[in-house]
């Protein structure tokens, strides 16, 4: 038989497969599911935003306030913000270093998030030295990464000042100028630890459900109390980022198939800017099923947790302790 009869078999063999009613009906199953994942995606969208638009978006007059952005994923996203020449301002304990590409439109505001009256001070100088801010992208994070027992008050203080405390109180300090425009967007970078937590992250999972609570309870209040339905709110709930606060557990840890690099999250962060429509994002998009997993039978979610935390453990285990 020549190679072209062979041809011609498969072909009709698949055509009658085609045709027949099981192939049918698994076809329109397929274009259901996915005209009904536009349907969906279009609606929590119009939900998440208002069922308004918000056409006065000017990147040329808008003020961008950064915390964390020095270093990791808020460094990412600088970068890439300035290179529409965005007014950007880092918030951060530590100066950025010096890059040669670095954009004449970006300023450095020092603040320790966790030192009491710091964030109300450096509110008071941005707004005095660079206008209101209009997006607020909360980047800082702090992590212990060690068992409950091994973690003091002091640590407890320390992550919870700097993950939950300081996202709130900057938005007190420049959420008032967006009200009042009904103009503005205020982004948090939360954790998938917002659904799911593993042993030795349990004070940092904490944290991350209250960002969750703090997106969730804010977008009402901007709804129903301020009347500011096109002040947007975005949420990023990334998996584990290459970056210098998870580095040593990535290194001593097999957790190559959950980790991310910052490009990854600053890219979902600048794309929502740039839309003008706030969302809730899971980075990689593959792992959004980890946002239902309280909805799944118990001993199946304990599995979850149960695989998650062993990779922890293992990480763990093999870091020096102090």
């Amino acid at each position: 038989m020549s190679h072209q009869e062979i041809i011609q078999k498969i072909v009709l063999r698949a055509t009658e497969v085609a045709k027949s009613p099981y192939s049918l009906a698994a076809v329109g199953l397929l274009a259901s599911y996915s005209v009904l994942s536009r349907i969906n995606a279009y609606l929590s969208r119009r939900a998440a935003n208002n069922n308004c638009t918000d056409k006065t978006w000017d990147w040329k007059k808008e003020v961008v306030v950064i915390t964390g952005g020095s270093s990791g994923i808020g460094a990412s996203i600088v970068s890439k913000l300035e290179k529409k020449n965005i007014k950007i301002i880092i918030l951060d304990r530590n100066k950025p270093p010096v890059r040669p590409d670095q954009g004449s439109n970006t300023f450095f505001v020092e603040c320790n998030l966790a030192e009491p009256g710091a964030i109300a001070s450096a509110a008071a100088h941005i707004r005095a030295e660079y206008g209101h801010p209009t997006v607020l992208v909360n980047c800082a994070g702090f992590s212990n990464a060690r068992p409950l027992l091994d973690v003091t008050e002091g640590d407890l203080h320390s992550v919870f000042s700097v993950n939950v405390i300081a996202p709130i109180v900057l938005s007190q300090e420049f959420l008032p100028a967006m009200i009042e425009r009904n103009h503005g967007h205020i982004v948090n970078i939360a954790s998938m630890a917002s659904f799911t937590v593993q042993a030795t992250n349990v004070d940092y999972a904490c944290t991350k459900a209250a960002v969750l609570a703090f997106h969730e309870g804010l977008q009402q209040e901007l709804r129903h109390l301020y009347k500011a339905p096109a002040v947007r709110l975005s949420i990023v709930h990334p998996s584990y980022v290459r970056t210098p606060l998870v580095e040593d557990l990535l290194r001593k840890g097999n957790m190559e198939s959950v980790t991310v690099e910052p490009e990854d999250v600053s890219g979902a962060v600048i794309c929502a800017l740039y839309s003008g429509y706030g969302s809730q994002m899971v980075v990689p998009p593959h792992l959004t099923w980890v946002a239902r997993l309280r909805s799944f039978p118990m001993w199946m979610q304990e599995k979850i947790r149960d695989s998650m935390s062993e990779l922890m453990i293992e990480a763990w285990n093999s870091m020096p302790k102090k």
